[in-house]
């Protein structure tokens, strides 16, 4: 089993780069991909559509040439509509995963709306085309050789514990534990984790200013400003047991990524280490739990 640093990514998040619009100023991927390898950062994300280069092959050369390694994406579908079928979306997405090797996929219940602002309620007719398109995508990326992962996420329809709970009972696909997403929808993310360990194939650590997460919940800030105020902190700051977690993911033979994931809004290019300065303070934590 590889160590545990061995295991840590970087997602483009945590410099700005994001799928939503108007989210921010966006970085090159130079700069990102430069700065996570200075941060020793073992592999990463890829971003959001157009962020890296279309083509799986230049996609992959330029992971190559700054010493990182893929390990997959997150990919937000549609997923409760029925009549509507995300396999091709997903299949296509699948074609940059082969060619460079990455082999997890991160997929989010989307509403069909851009950002995550609001979401809609499911009836049971949407749930039952939700959970049967989860496991359905999991059969098929695992014929290509990669592991779909479900992200419960803040303006998702997988977002609360009710909704974890409910793909949980009735779906088999395994879960991209996200600590800062579970939060602040008002999920314990170390209780997640302490009964449903088995299915946890993937991990994005981040942590939480829970007096802003409350907030978000009591629709008195948007998410996007929430963010942009500081909602998502370096690992060891804010209020998330993140040492209890990866304690207790180890303990259980836990083999799979971390990917620190603190979602950022930039304003303009900075001029200082910038988001860089979050990711090694985030590091340096993760440095401080290694066995």
């Amino acid at each position: 089993m590889k160590g545990l640093m061995e295991r840590v990514a970087g997602a483009p998040i945590s410099w700005g780069v994001c799928e939503v619009p108007g989210w921010g100023y966006q970085l090159s991927p130079e700069r990102v991909l430069r700065e996570m390898q200075v941060a020793g950062l073992a592999a990463t994300e890829f971003g959001p559509d157009g962020f890296l280069p279309d083509s799986p092959g230049e996609r992959a050369a330029l992971l190559a040439d700054h010493g990182l390694r893929a390990v997959g994406g997150f990919h937000p579908a549609v997923l409760h509509r029925a009549g509507f079928d995300p396999l091709p979306d997903v299949d296509r997405a699948l074609d940059a995963f082969t060619v460079a090797g990455a082999d997890t996929l991160v997929l989010a219940a989307a509403t069909g709306a851009d950002g995550y602002e609001t979401r809609p309620e499911l009836d049971p007719g949407g749930w039952s085309t939700l959970l049967a398109n989860l496991d359905r995508i999991a059969r098929h990326t695992a014929g290509r050789g990669v592991r779909a992962t479900l992200h419960p996420h803040v303006g998702t329809l997988v977002e609360g514990a009710d909704d974890v709970d409910r793909v949980l009972d009735d779906a088999s696909i395994p879960l991209c534990l996200d600590t800062g997403h579970l939060l602040a929808a008002g999920v314990d993310p170390r209780a997640l984790v302490t009964r449903a360990t088995s299915r946890i194939a993937h991990v994005h650590l981040k942590d939480v200013d829970t007096t802003l997460a409350a907030r978000v919940r009591a629709g008195e800030v948007g998410y996007a400003k929430a963010v942009a105020q500081g909602l998502y902190r370096p690992l060891g700051a804010g209020d998330v047991d993140v040492t209890g977690i990866v304690t207790t993911l180890e303990d259980a033979g836990y083999e799979g990524w971390y990917v620190l994931e603190q979602d950022t809004v930039l304003h303009a290019e900075p001029d200082d280490l910038g988001p860089l300065a979050d990711v090694l303070t985030s590091v340096n934590f993760l440095e401080g739990l290694r066995r």
